[in-house]
């Protein structure tokens, strides 16, 4: 058996090795002549999965370590014999933590409450879920808005996207990227939504560039139509456009969802799944001795005369600070790819341990929990 494997997945180096011969090539540059011969594909968003890859070759199976699959042709590998899989919330913690960082990050620097704004979550799926959850911890009034969950559940709890528009103070995007039907994603946010923001919206996309138009959300910055943006992903990924880039808030190179924890779980759902299709031992794998970030896992904080809210700011902070990375974009943005190949340590809120001082109410012990921290007794 042979396996083309994307070369920048972190943990999977001599995992499928005792199961066949193993390949490793930077996923941009697979092409149709490396996977003739091959059973299976472990792959990443830069591998385009089509007709003009796969067609002739032998390969029966694809796994994405990744929760989105729009880069692989879904409908032309199931109607030509090729099982695929993705890895459905391998990193929603670590957008969870992400968006947490970006938030604490902007009521701090803009000076605002997050007790006095109303965040608006599109698409609340494994993401979309713990974004919102960590949010209401952090004070934040918060709207959802899902249509496909909505029809399915029914229409209680969910808002539609005119109204998240019309009363949400930031919009965060937490949706797969669809072109057709009537919940295409593609371009979700266009010049016309983004004009309905009235100069006051902040626009956050974490999810896929193309989601939101980025010329037309370059034009609604210069015309003030919203107040801020940041963007995680980008249209034209790794080329993207260093003008918008300074109209932002922050910019980060499609890092989100890049703690070593979601790495990890990432690749554990991907070697798993191909142990299963192909019923082999690894199907019981499971990554272990994840690195250790720059930042001491133990730390304290005092509560005295805090806010739980507040508490809970420091302590996503002191996990991850989402400025570092967007200096880094800025400083150099031909190094898209190599920030991402190369990106850093992140752990997840679990690996952290919290030592709080003074808080006899235990109410910031609450929250802390309630984010996933474990607490020093």
């Amino acid at each position: 058996m042979k396996i083309i494997c994307d070369s920048h997945i972190p943990f999977l180096n001599g995992v499928l090795e005792p199961y066949a011969d193993v390949v490793y090539l930077p996923g941009g540059r697979i092409t149709r002549d490396d996977v003739l011969d091959a059973d299976a594909l472990v792959v990443r968003t830069r591998t385009r999965c089509d007709a003009n890859l796969l067609e002739g070759t032998k390969v029966r199976f694809i796994a994405t370590a990744t929760i989105g699959f729009d880069h692989i042709d879904t409908g032309w590998c199931e109607s030509n014999g090729i099982a695929w899989t993705n890895a459905p919330g391998c990193n929603s913690w670590s957008v969870q933590q992400y968006m947490g960082s970006l938030l604490a990050n902007m009521s701090q620097r803009m000076g605002f409450d997050c007790k006095q704004k109303t965040l608006g979550v599109v698409g609340v799926g494994n993401v979309g879920s713990k974004v919102a959850r960590l949010a209401a911890l952090l004070g934040f009034r918060v709207l959802l808005c899902d249509p496909p969950r909505a029809r399915r559940e029914g229409s209680n709890g969910f808002v539609s996207l005119d109204e998240i528009i019309g009363n949400c103070d930031i919009i965060t995007c937490h949706v797969p990227l669809t072109y057709d039907g009537e919940d295409s994603t593609y371009h979700l946010f266009d010049a016309a939504r983004l004009a309905a923001m009235n100069g006051s919206r902040i626009l956050i996309n974490t999810s896929r560039g193309e989601v939101v138009d980025c010329k037309a959300l370059k034009q609604a910055l210069k015309t003030r139509s919203l107040q801020a943006a940041s963007l995680d992903v980008w249209e034209n990924e790794p080329d993207i456009d260093k003008e918008l880039l300074g109209s932002l808030f922050t910019g980060t190179p499609h890092i989100a969802g890049y703690s070593a924890d979601g790495k990890a779980t990432g690749t554990t759902m991907c070697v798993q799944a191909f142990g299963r299709f192909f019923d082999l031992a690894c199907r019981d794998w499971q990554a272990t001795d994840l690195p250790a970030p720059l930042q001491p896992l133990e730390f304290t904080i005092d509560a005295a005369d805090r806010k739980p809210q507040e508490v809970l700011a420091d302590a996503i902070l002191h996990t991850y600070d989402v400025m570092q990375d967007d200096a880094e974009l800025r400083a150099d943005v031909s190094r898209f790819e190599r920030l991402r190949s190369e990106y850093k340590t992140r752990r997840e809120f679990p690996a952290f341990t919290v030592k709080l001082l003074n808080d006899p109410s235990g109410r910031a012990t609450v929250f802390l929990r309630e984010a996933g921290f474990d607490i020093s007794e």
